[in-house]
């Protein structure tokens, strides 16, 4: 079970990128709409405690909307990837303006009693302004946990985030 602090005031939690937000031009990756299965989308973290089992954390909250910090990390992640600094998130204003759009639906991203982060999304790469689909796939993935605070799960979602980034651009490679 996950453990915090004592305090009767609420913890906010934050995801975070694998560094900071790239610079410059290149190739203009829209990232969103990023919609989530409705048990996860809520301002308090989740906690899978058995098979059928959910647990929301009381005093422990996302900083934000959890779907724009994940599009927002997704972002971050895939200029860096990628090198490029041209990157946004929906909605943006014209499609002219992008030459990919990256589109998800996220079905699970919690931490288990297992252990472990669990992330599964999938997502697909839409060619703009065409909106033609040209990839599309699955991601299931878990990262371990290195110990029973809160902190530590958002860290290991973190670097679920990083490897879904991962998936998502070399799809976009493939494209260019």
């Amino acid at each position: 079970m996950f453990v915090g602090c004592g305090s009767t005031y609420p913890t906010f939690y934050t995801l975070s990128a694998e560094g900071p937000s790239p610079s410059g031009g290149g190739v203009a990756i829209g990232v969103g709409p990023v919609i989530l299965a409705e048990y996860v989308n809520r301002s308090n973290l989740v906690v899978k405690t058995s098979a059928n089992k959910m647990e929301i954390a009381k005093d422990h909250r996302w900083a934000g909307d959890l779907d724009y910090s994940i599009s927002r990390v997704l972002s971050i992640n895939l200029g860096r990837k990628l090198k490029t600094g041209n990157v946004r998130t929906y909605p943006w204003s014209r499609d002219s303006e992008v030459d990919y759009q990256v589109a998800m639906d996220i079905r699970e991203f919690i931490a288990g009693d297992d252990g472990y982060a669990h992330l599964e999304a999938s997502w697909r790469i839409y060619a703009l302004p065409s909106r033609r689909l040209v990839e599309s796939k699955t991601f299931v993935g878990k990262e371990s946990i290195a110990s029973s605070d809160f902190e530590t799960m958002v860290a290991a979602q973190s670097k679920l985030l990083g490897k879904l980034s991962e998936d998502i651009a070399s799809g976009i490679r493939k494209q260019q």
